[in-house]
């Protein structure tokens, strides 16, 4: 490989790398706090599995421009190729400013979904130029895709936090009926958590109440 095509790999690698970079400062100080305080599903990765990820998927990414930039900088084709390629990685920033930054867990749901637009495109446009450019974006499309679901998921679960000490009115608990008797000990209601799978259903303002000194899921009767 030519002098000129290696620091242009690293350069493509390093323009791939900073996205990450600049997002982290959105990213980092909030990982340990905000973040920590969210109800999240079952299926959300431990936070230390998320740098690695992005770190080899912006490796990937950096590679994937080079090969495009490879063919022909002078070509119409791949300036506009490039060009999506850099607008992509803007919107990956944003989404990381909107959820960590501004704490807007809606907004970056709505953002990420105009990222994975673009990353679509991105590929459209890769696969005419270079086959393996192309190839090199999936696991950026496929992540993007799980943590799209994670965004919205974590969102709703959020949105409708436990009910202990209040129900919404025309609610009562004078009659309720038992989803799920958990193995945890309690002595009061405020001892008791709601899993996220309950909070996420909407037929019915789940809450877990202290019964026999056991917490008991329950879906409160409606009274109209």
């Amino acid at each position: 490989m030519k002098i000129k095509n290696i620091a242009m790999l690293i350069v493509w690698v390093v323009v791939a790398e900073l996205a990450g970079g600049i997002g982290s400062i959105f990213t980092a100080p909030n990982i340990a706090s905000w973040y920590t305080e969210l109800v999240k599903p079952s299926f959300n990765p431990p936070s230390w599995v998320f740098g690695p990820v992005w770190t080899t998927l912006f490796l990937f990414m950096g590679i994937a421009a080079f090969l495009v930039w490879q063919k022909g900088w002078d070509r119409k084709q791949v300036k506009i190729a490039l060009a999506v390629f850099m607008a992509q990685l803007v919107l990956n920033v944003a989404w990381s400013a909107i959820f960590f930054g501004q704490r807007n867990l809606g907004g970056a749901f709505a953002e990420i979904i105009i990222l994975w637009l673009a990353i679509l495109a991105n590929i459209i446009l890769f696969v005419k130029i270079s086959k393996k450019a192309a190839w090199l974006l999936v696991p950026y499309i496929l992540w993007v895709s799980f943590a799209g679901f994670l965004n919205f998921t974590i969102w709703q679960i959020n949105s409708h936090p436990p009910i202990n000490k209040t129900l919404p009115i025309g609610y009562s608990l004078d009659s309720y009926k038992v989803e799920k008797v958990l193995d945890i000990a309690c002595k009061v209601d405020n001892d008791c958590q709601t899993p996220p799978e309950y909070l996420m259903r909407s037929n019915c303002p789940y809450t877990s109440v202290c019964s026999q000194n056991k917490c008991n899921v329950v879906c409160p009767n409606y009274k109209r």
